[in-house]
């Protein structure tokens, strides 16, 4: 088979994986070649809303499970190829010297065993770090159930590593996924979180930043709508993952119908697309605006609010707790107010110090004013021209007085999320 015929065919096998951001690496020693912190073509997106092209693509499509919701699952019957890790690791370097790419997101189905697999992802990376010198940006998914010594070996060639959970139950892995276990996925990321912390530790102060084990962390992936798994259940798993394992992201992917099975939604049924750019809303609010699962979510209420994003939905659930004084909340409280971001809360706090802010200043400051300004009080007036009932200040904050709802997936996934130009 042609090279250019394996790639068509893991190129787009590994199309459903989502969690391909190249976030938190700033590129290994000055002795090799490549970048990960060069904007590019745009295939990926960094915190800081840098783009960057990666090649993604699977070493094999062949797989020895049988999970219902993969496309590459044993029971399929489609086309089949294998990359030689020669031939992936001159591929690479091809791509990258012709500028098309900046980095390499390598995945796999378990070809044989999680072992043999994970030998022919790492053989692949150390032709790219040792023999090429290639310095850019690899993201590596992991093989649950490979030993501890490859795991660990990954974790030195890779800048980051990622094992999806894909879902958020026990009960719903063992449904969907019956050969994965719930200790063959904790496991991994168990001795990556603590890797990580060891090479750490081990750095010496004035080099901390120059982390030689995975130094852009860990990821993960869970598949929403392909079991009956709530938006509780989900959040409540990622706060778990950041709490207990140190991820760096957790990627939401909507189910897409490509199998057909009783266990499984109708192959005519719509991703829930909505649902996952609510779910990134949420998970923002997790990472950066200390928030709990709980407080999103609750046993009465296990959905997310699909007409209001999911500070706003609290915000109405938590009148009491407004209106905020602009001159005199402090950093977490503004943090709470729809419409305030990080960096707009941190440009408030600067400003108190020299003078009170006046209502005029707000926009300036990056205040989305249509929302905030409902939730704040500015030199001892209500900003907003009038004080709405509940039900009304609803229909305000609701999509339905902005972006309509089906323009949704026309945005990336990296802008769907909070931030604060958009907030």
């Amino acid at each position: 088979m042609l090279i250019s015929d394996k790639l068509n065919i893991l190129g787009e096998s590994a199309r459903y994986d989502v969690s391909c951001s190249s976030s938190g690496s700033t590129g290994r020693d000055s002795g090799s070649f490549g970048s990960a912190a060069v904007s590019g073509i745009c295939h990926s997106w960094t915190e800081d809303g840098r783009c960057v092209s990666l090649l993604k693509v699977l070493m094999t499509n062949h797989c020895e499970y049988d999970c219902l919701y993969c496309i590459n699952r044993r029971s399929n019957d489609h086309v089949r190829a294998i990359f030689e890790p020669e031939e992936l690791a001159d591929l690479t370097i091809s791509f990258y010297r012709r500028n098309m790419i900046e980095g390499l997101f390598l995945s796999s189905a378990v070809w044989r065993s999680p072992d043999q697999t994970m030998e022919r992802m790492i053989r692949t990376l150390e032709l790219l770090r040792d023999h090429h010198g290639f310095g850019g940006y690899i993201h590596a998914k992991a093989i649950p159930g490979a030993s501890s010594t490859l795991i660990h070996r990954m974790g030195m060639l890779a800048d980051r590593v990622s094992i999806n959970v894909e879902q958020a139950t026990t009960a719903g892995l063992k449904l969907l996924a019956p050969d994965k276990s719930v200790h063959s996925l904790a496991q991994p990321m168990l001795q990556l979180r603590d890797g990580r912390q060891e090479y750490k530790e081990l750095m010496p102060r004035s080099q901390v930043k120059k982390q030689v084990f995975m130094p852009a962390g860990q990821s993960t992936q869970i598949i929403i709508g392909a079991s009956s798994e709530n938006d509780k259940q989900i959040l409540r798993m990622s706060q778990k993952l950041y709490d207990d394992y140190q991820l760096k992201r957790v990627y939401y992917s909507a189910y897409i119908p490509i199998n057909s099975n009783p266990l499984l939604p109708s192959i005519w049924s719509a991703p829930p697309l909505l649902r996952e750019h609510r779910l990134y809303q949420a998970d923002w609010l997790l990472r950066f605006y200390k928030f709990k699962s709980d407080e999103l979510v609750s046993d009465a209420n296990p959905e997310l609010d699909l007409e209001l994003d999911p500070k706003c939905a609290w915000a109405l659930q938590h009148l009491d707790f407004f209106p905020v004084d602009i001159n005199r909340a402090d950093y977490q409280t503004l943090l709470r107010v729809p419409g305030i971001g990080t960096i707009s809360a941190r440009r408030i706090m600067a400003a108190r110090r020299s003078h009170s802010l006046r209502p005029e200043n707000l926009s300036g400051i990056g205040i989305v004013l249509k929302r905030a300004s409902w939730f704040i009080t500015c030199q001892g007036k209500y900003v907003a021209p009038f004080y709405p009932e509940a039900s009304k200040l609803r229909f305000l904050l609701s999509d339905k007085a902005g972006r309509k709802r089906q323009d949704v997936r026309q945005i990336s996934l990296e802008e769907l999320q909070y931030h604060d130009t958009a907030n």
